[in-house]
């Protein structure tokens, strides 16, 4: 896999802990889309030694040149390091890498289901769709009020429900509690969160008694995005599959029975 020398356009805290960063880099942007991701070294030297995963968050044009942006939260050594970049700085990176998400041609109801960070691949996906017509709800959930994405920078034709952990904003709970309310609605269901978010969505489609297909892009640590290292190995109905090679996009059923 080739390096790449991204230049950092613009960066931004836009919410508790959470940064958005536009970037420059053609060769990347070129393959770039919903639900890939690439790989970034958050480090002057060799201390993080590994490269930090990140989705693709949004896209724009600008001069005839496709620009990509990422959305994290600080959480560690790598990512602090990361917040303190400042416009025209430069960032070693790799990617696009992984599988993204897949929309039927004849989709036009899609139910996003985010939780925490993982709202930061599944807005990429509705800005897409909303340029093609399509009808989108994003059901997001967090902690607390300053973890949700804030919905000013959504889209106006987007419908979002939140739910927080604490009650601090929307429904008091999970956010797949709003799950089975849409369901009926939505053509297809895309979601992006932690694992324990994919284990109750499991659950509320098995109540559910329906074999809706659910695309779910999982986060798991990675240490090489290319599939060497097998430190994302998850196991699958058919064995064990690398997040990084074989997904991120997996049919929920397929990880995640119901």
């Amino acid at each position: 896999m080739k390096l790449e020398t991204a230049r950092i356009l613009s960066h931004e805290q836009v919410y508790e802990d959470t940064f958005l960063m536009w970037l420059s880099c053609p060769p990347i942007a070129r393959g770039a889309s919903p639900g890939r991701f690439l790989m970034i070294h958050c480090a002057d030297g060799y201390d993080p030694l590994l490269p930090r995963p990140m989705s693709f968050h949004r896209f724009r044009d600008n001069d005839d040149e496709r620009q990509f942006a990422i959305l994290y939260d600080v959480r560690g050594r790598g990512t602090a390091w990361l917040s303190q970049r400042q416009a025209g700085d430069q960032l070693t990176l790799f990617g696009p890498l992984g599988r993204g998400y897949a929309v039927k041609r004849d989709a036009q109801n899609l139910l996003l289901v985010a939780g925490g960070l993982g709202v930061a691949a599944l807005i990429v996906l509705a800005d897409e769709a909303i340029k093609r017509g399509k009808a989108v709800t994003l059901l997001q959930g967090a902690r607390t009020v300053s973890k949700l994405y804030p919905t000013e920078l959504l889209p106006k034709e987007v419908e979002v429900f939140s739910a927080t952990d604490d009650g601090s904003a929307g429904h008091h709970g999970l956010v797949t509690d709003l799950l089975s309310d849409h369901l009926p609605w939505a053509d297809q269901v895309f979601a992006c969160g932690p694992n324990a978010m994919f284990r109750s969505m499991s659950g509320v489609l098995r109540e559910a008694r329906t074999r809706k297909p659910v695309q779910a892009l999982l986060e798991e640590r990675m240490g090489c995005g290319t599939g060497v290292c097998y430190g994302c190995a998850v196991f699958a109905r058919r064995g064990v599959k690398l997040v990084c090679k074989d997904g991120p996009r997996f049919e929920l059923r397929d990880v995640f029975p119901y």
